[in-house]
């Protein structure tokens, strides 16, 4: 490609839109454009580097053993219906209706699609196992898009699913398809970690994100300080506190006017937070629940939901529904008394002594409150886990970090299959049900996952694998014709061997054309300047400040010698 011919605008000034230095970078290096909130248009080079990711991912997934095909991306309501899902993936769903008054949706994700291809095609266990993936556009309508294409309306994805005839078999796929992920995001040069995570709408048992940590992630992350352990902060188990036992005091009410929040109570009774168990009051789809957590805990709404079966709308009651379980304005609810569908108590508040909750009244507080004694509820984990904590494998302290989540793996077991009747005739002769699993990379989020990760004030750093071009060639002056001769011939040289080359044969200045060599994060640069009367030539590695001069004869022989390092 020469750049004279290249449909390719860079911006030097930072997009007043993006946040992020991936999505800043990506809008400033001309790699896409906005075209709607959470919809972008990849250009020529960002199409192009997109498409090294995709070509990592299939080899990787075609060396495990997983078979390409393609879906289309228009699904008909009847194998949502068939899974149960049609009424519960909420408005996330683009749906729509054909000419003939029949529903439809743009695929968010694939499950049923894939099910119902298995249960159409594959009859007997002498078929299994296998694996399917597809690379594809999906559709999800955010509530709030941002941060470029990390959370976007319309997104590419990898996604495959195993089909085996037992449990001994989806571990097998699974965990090929664990170490395919692994050298996948080894070879795109993200550092990445495998946490365990909650299966969410999607079902099933075992589930791990692949998270690539990140101060913009949008996930908190825990690791071990000492083992391997990491888990989303949503799955994480907490532990409990162990309180110290105290003699059951007498149930009292106080007046407490103008202090409702956590902190405004400490300095009310001159107390440590944690001698607070705060009642959250919830609007679960048609439920109304009360969650408590210790004053200085925060609730875990995934761990809610799982307790409670699943749930479509999950949000914090408005006033009125506070007032309609407690009869008190918001900031006072508490569990004695408390009317609602549900209350769920944390097991670190079932084991405090001579507690502080609201007493469902305007400005008034009860101290000395016990659970059992004064109230009960249904006790489980339902706090988010914070740092410093034991970790659960191995008890040493966890720390707790943003992430980005670029992949993420699911033992799906029967869900789909028992519900869409996709079966197989075993060895036994009777019809048994498919064991799958699922398995998804954000291919947008991983390209932009790799800018995150390798990117310094002058722009992109591309890892040689993932780079739109891997060399670009600079003559210093258009018009000085032995110049362009020789960047032409080391050009044309350069493709010859299967290098993805770029000519930058503008009619611009040098430090124009350096800086946008930088922006672009072109991995090496071979500058033909006024050493070429000598049969030199300048060659200088985008992640290096180190500039080397070498024989223009030789200098294929140094791009090759990069090439050894993949």
């Amino acid at each position: 490609m020469k750049l004279s011919k290249a449909l390719m605008l860079t911006m030097r000034e930072v997009p007043a839109e993006a946040e992020i230095s991936s999505h800043q970078l990506m809008l400033r290096a001309g790699l896409m454009r906005k075209m709607a909130s959470g919809v972008y248009n990849y250009m020529p080079m960002g199409l192009k580097a997109l498409k090294k990711v995709e070509d990592i991912i299939r080899d990787e997934m075609d060396k495990a053993g997983a078979q390409e095909f393609l879906a289309s991306a228009l699904i008909p309501a009847e194998l949502w219906k068939e899974s149960g899902r049609w009424d519960t993936m909420g408005p996330e769903m683009f749906r729509l209706k054909d000419r003939n008054d029949r529903d439809f949706c743009l695929g968010p994700t694939h499950e049923e699609v894939f099910t119902d291809i298995a249960r159409n095609e594959i009859k007997s266990y002498k078929q299994l196992p296998i694996t399917l993936y597809q690379i594809q556009t999906k559709y999800r309508d955010e509530r709030r898009p941002r941060f470029g294409v990390m959370r976007s309306r319309e997104f590419v994805m990898k996604d495959a699913y195993s089909f085996d005839k037992d449990s001994e078999g989806l571990d097998i796929s699974y965990n090929a398809m664990y170490e395919a992920y692994k050298n996948i995001f080894f070879r795109c040069d993200i550092e990445c970690k495998a946490a365990e995570a909650d299966s969410g709408a999607m079902g099933g048992s075992g589930s791990a994100e692949f998270m690539v940590k990140s101060e913009v992630g949008e996930d908190d992350i825990v690791f071990c300080s000492a083992c391997d352990y990491a888990a989303n902060i949503e799955k994480s188990p907490a532990t409990a506190e162990v309180m110290k036992k105290e003699e059951l005091k007498n149930l009292e009410k106080i007046h407490t006017p103008n202090a409702k929040t956590i902190e405004e109570l400490v300095s009310f009774f001159k107390v440590d937070s944690k001698m607070f168990a705060k009642t959250l009051i919830y609007k679960i789809d048609e439920k109304v629940v009360g969650v408590m957590v210790r004053g200085d805990r925060e609730a875990n709404e995934v761990k809610i939901v799982n307790a409670l079966g699943g749930a479509v709308e999950v949000e914090l009651a408005d006033d009125k529904t506070v007032f309609d379980a407690t009869s008190a304005k918001t900031g006072f609810a508490g569990p004695i008394n408390l009317k609602v569908d549900e209350l769920l108590v944390d097991e670190e508040v079932s084991n405090m002594y001579n507690f502080i909750v609201g007493a469902n009244e305007t400005d008034y507080h009860y101290t000395n409150v016990n659970y059992n004694r004064d109230f009960t509820g249904k006790v489980g984990d339902f706090r988010k886990v914070t740092e410093g904590e034991k970790c659960p494998k191995c008890g040493a302290p966890i720390n707790i970090a943003r992430g980005i989540e670029v992949g993420h793996i699911f033992k799906l077991g029967t869900k789909y299959s028992e519900s869409m009747n996709a079966v197989f005739t075993d060895q036994d002769g009777t019809q048994k049900p498919f064991i799958m699993g699922c398995y998804g990379i954000g291919v947008n989020r991983t390209l932009a996952a790799v800018i995150e990760q390798h990117n310094d004030e002058n722009g992109i750093i591309w890892p040689l694998e993932v780079a739109p071009y891997q060399v670009i060639v600079v003559p210093a002056v258009f018009k000085d014709e032995v110049q362009m001769k020789k960047a032409e011939e080391l050009y044309d040289a350069l493709k010859a061997i299967g290098v993805d080359v770029i000519l930058d044969d503008r009619n611009e200045r040098a430090g124009i054309k350096f800086k946008d060599a930088d922006l672009l994060g072109i991995p090496m640069r071979i500058t033909v300047g006024k050493k070429i009367a000598e049969g030199e030539v300048e060659f200088k590695l985008r992640s290096s400040a180190d500039l080397e001069v070498i024989a223009y004869d030789k200098v294929i022989d140094r791009v090759k010698e990069e090439f050894k390092k993949i």
